[in-house]
């Protein structure tokens, strides 16, 4: 059984699960940067259109608003993860690491690593009136030991049909999508295309138009305030802006028109906007 630490300060959050396992993915973006260590173990790790398999020792770099899944599978492992707005640390800092990609791998530093994050666990559940201040200079820390001994050439699988599906459903989630129609235009079968969708990004191809859509609406309705609830639904590709209402409230536990008047979601285990 899964083993966790959560807790949540106003600008910055932590998560420390131990012994995890799941069958099933897990599907979500953030409205800050995610940094996601593998301590121990391993899993598959989808991000924005790439996949990759994730070993112990490796991080991976999730910037704001980018769809992410992972599939850990039946044996355990323990994973860390942190998560900050973009101002919470240095502008230089922050500038550098969203333009070195999304993995990082060094065994060299992996002691470091795991030091640092020590450190941060037992500032985090100090929570007292210099916590905020010393995580600021913990994360700090951490984003310096990535950006200096980042190597380039970090292989990836690749998969022209996912990407190519991805792309579609991007600039086409405001219409009506279907699989065969996408199969069709990739001349693929319906079945080939699924599966391997499935398999590449964690989650499957209508989960995957639903998410991309509730994306959408979040920031129109954040965005533009004036817009009514079905007008939003429509414009996101949703037919019946009950059901829209009903997935957005089931996705992030509150109703478009809360977002809408409010302009925040609620943090999650998972982040603040998972999709299940």
């Amino acid at each position: 059984m899964a083993s966790s630490i959560i807790k949540n300060l106003d600008n910055f959050y932590y998560h420390h699960t131990e012994n995890k396992t799941c069958s099933n993915s897990t599907q979500h973006y953030h409205s800050g940067f995610e940094i996601y260590y593998m301590k121990e173990g391993k899993c598959h790790y989808f991000i924005n259109d790439k996949s990759y398999d994730i070993v112990s020792g490796d991080i991976v770099l999730i910037p704001a608003g980018l769809i992410h899944g992972t599939n850990y599978g039946s044996k355990p492992c323990t994973r860390l993860l942190i998560n900050f707005q973009n101002d919470f640390i240095d502008k230089s800092l922050m500038s550098a690491l969203l333009d070195i990609g999304y993995l990082y791998k060094n065994r060299e530093t992996q002691a470091l690593v795991n030091i640092i994050f020590d450190a941060i666990e037992k500032e985090y559940l100090a929570n007292d009136d210099i916590s905020s201040a010393s995580l600021k200079a913990l994360t700090e820390s951490l984003v310096s030991l990535i950006i200096r001994n980042w190597k380039s050439g970090i292989t990836r699988e690749h998969n022209t049909i996912v990407e190519a599906t991805i792309k579609y459903i991007q600039e086409n989630y405001m219409q009506t999508i279907r699989l065969a129609e996408v199969a069709k235009m990739l001349s693929v079968s319906e079945e080939h295309l699924s599966r391997t969708f499935k398999k590449e990004i964690t989650f499957g191809f209508s989960e995957y138009i639903t998410l991309i859509r509730l994306q959408k609406a979040e920031h129109m309705l954040k965005n533009e305030p004036s817009r009514a609830i079905t007008e939003v639904a429509y414009a996101c590709g949703f037919n019946d802006s009950n059901y829209f209402s009903y997935k957005f409230k089931k996705a992030f536990g509150v109703t478009p028109s809360e977002v809408r008047d409010n302009g925040l979601l609620p943090e999650t285990p998972d982040g603040p906007n998972h999709i299940s």
